[in-house]
């Protein structure tokens, strides 16, 4: 990125380069435009995958047909997996807030590769504009659910082959990304900035880097084969050629289940940075929290095959993986007693980062206590496939991911655009947000464990009641979605100005850059002197928190 001096000392924002307006934008490598890029696409796509859930949940008000056939509905519940996984979870955090604040929390100018960072933007909006023509091509949307499963995904005549090439181009981007927050983390700290200085959020995204960068071409690859044997019919996967399905099960779940963590980890790194700032006590534990995060990445990676406990291996790999299963969740629980341990007799300031970040803990407690459920084999092979399922899987990747998305919105956004959202409207809307969301999912765990299958089209009459409570959730949570988003992007145009750097009262080294950050992101580079959360000042006030150190 070329600049002049006088360049140097202008926010993002107001930068004229060598391209102007639009243009400006889509072809920046500047890392904060690119994770706006990101952060425009991903909403844009998110909206889409949220309206298809929508008409999926308003079908299944009444038994029978209500507003759509089953291809449709089919089609429509392929669409929501593939767009909320692969464009919205997957990239939610490291594309927009590890894009944006990654080299900044470092005391970094840039990424370590700007133009690597911009082509994965482009691949992203390929991919998904790939996933969204799927929907007009002749043949029709994909049917196969998110998950691609043989034999049918390789016999339906639907558009699988471009579903499967949006994935396919979507794991690239997700690779480029892993690579750059690798290389950055390692090579452009600033002076000072050991790596147990870093702050958690960086530690979270360093994780998760490794991660898309091992695993994703598991997966790339695989989908490429499902590509080779619907066009050539070379028998890999499918029974009827010689295949195995069971093979694809387990490449696919090798990456998708670690892929959780992609999703899940850089949504507990930004609890980490929350819960100190708005309770202004240094966090509990850093180096614990830290190492749990590489834990995370390591055991997930190892856990895959307890998706797969009904589709046939030995009972020795059985015990195996539900025993590993129950070991992933230790650094899980590490991380929450540590963030609740770090808000005991903290300055707590009630405001709308820590509300989304205190639901994070309780809606991700929900999911993970529901997901050792599931890891005992006794109970598994009973509600495997039900919408126990679905409601495990909504509150870990929304009620986890999800809610993380909103935390960082709520906590970075003043800092991202120099201006303050209405703070009341926005507490009003994470109250009805968090009331849809658990009326929508919760009545899955019932209805789930009275054996009421997942992915049907239609159901008996005795689960009715459950699916109108969740039909009706589903209207409560648009419109907390609908508050949050409008009192969000008003604020880009409408809100009061923010100037300060220190917005919130953080240690870490982005709220030592200008608000909005300059160009280069700070006047002079940083140094680095002492860890990233030393609320001093409150606990030098409490003496008897001295003699518990002491």
């Amino acid at each position: 990125m070329s600049s002049t001096t006088n360049d140097v000392n202008v926010s993002y924002l107001d930068y004229k380069g060598k391209h102007s307006g639009l243009l400006g934008w889509i072809l920046s490598v500047d890392h904060k435009r690119i994770g706006i890029l990101y952060l425009v696409s991903m909403m844009t796509f998110f909206a889409v995958g949220v309206t298809f859930g929508f008409l999926m949940r308003l079908e299944l008000i009444a038994p029978g047909r209500t507003i759509m056939d089953p291809q449709t509905y089919n089609s429509f519940f392929t669409l929501h997996g593939i767009i909320m996984i692969f464009l919205f979870i997957i990239p939610g955090l490291p594309a927009v807030f590890g894009n944006f604040f990654l080299p900044i929390m470092l005391g970094a100018a840039d990424v370590a590769f700007p133009r690597l960072n911009l082509m994965s933007w482009w691949l992203f909006l390929i991919g998904g504009l790939l996933a969204i023509l799927s929907v007009f091509l002749p043949g029709g949307a994909p049917d196969t659910g998110w998950t691609f499963y043989i034999p049918y995904s390789v016999r339906t005549s639907t558009n699988v082959i471009p579903a499967l090439l949006a994935a396919f181009v979507l794991g690239f981007s997700s690779i480029l990304t892993g690579i750059n927050f690798v290389v950055t983390t390692h090579r452009l700290r600033a002076k000072g900035m050991t790596f147990f200085r870093m702050p958690l959020f960086v530690w979270s995204l360093y994780s998760t880097a490794w991660i898309q960068v091992l695993a994703t071409p598991i997966v790339g690859i695989t989908l490429l084969l499902v590509i080779f044997e619907r066009t050539l019919g070379v028998g890999i996967f499918d029974p009827a050629l010689g295949g195995d399905p069971v093979l694809y099960q387990h490449l696919f779940w090798i990456y998708s289940h670690p892929a959780v963590y992609i999703m899940i980890l850089p949504a507990m790194g930004v609890i980490s940075e929350i819960i100190p700032v708005f309770s202004q006590r240094t966090i509990f534990g850093y180096k614990f929290i830290a190492f749990s995060s590489i834990a995370i990445a390591f055991l997930g990676s190892l856990v895959w095959a307890h998706h797969m406990f009904t589709s046939g291996m030995s009972g020795v790999a059985m015990v195996a993986f539900s025993v590993l299963t129950f070991l992933v969740s230790i650094p899980s629980a590490i991380k929450v007693f540590n963030w609740v341990s770090t808000l005991y007799k903290g300055s707590i300031k009630t405001e709308p980062p820590l509300l989304f970040a205190l639901a994070f803990i309780f809606l991700f407690s929900i999911g993970g206590f529901t997901g050792l459920i599931q890891g005992a084999l006794s109970v598994n092979l009973h509600i495997h496939d039900t919408s126990f399922i679905v409601a495990h899987f909504h509150y870990v990747m929304f009620g986890g991911t999800g809610f993380g998305i909103f935390a960082a919105m709520h906590y970075w956004w003043p800092k991202m655009f120099g201006r303050m959202y209405n703070k009341v409207v926005a507490k009003a809307g994470f109250w009805v947000l968090f009331v849809g969301f658990n009326l929508l999912y919760f009545p899955m765990f019932v209805m789930g464990w009275l054996g009421m299958p997942r992915r049907y089209y239609d159901y008996l009459p005795e689960f009715q009641i459950y699916h109108q409570l969740s039909t009706v959730g589903s209207w409560i949570l648009i419109t907390g979605l609908l508050i949050m988003f409008i009192n969000l992007f008003n604020a880009i145009k409408k809100g009061k100005k923010v100037t300060e750097a220190n917005v919130w009262g953080g240690e870490t080294l982005e709220w030592e850059s200008p608000t909005p950050p300059y160009l280069f992101n700070f006047e002079k580079a940083p140094e680095v002197h002492g860890g990233p959360y030393e609320y001093k000042r409150n606990e030098n006030s409490e003496p008897e928190l001295k003699e518990e150190k002491a």
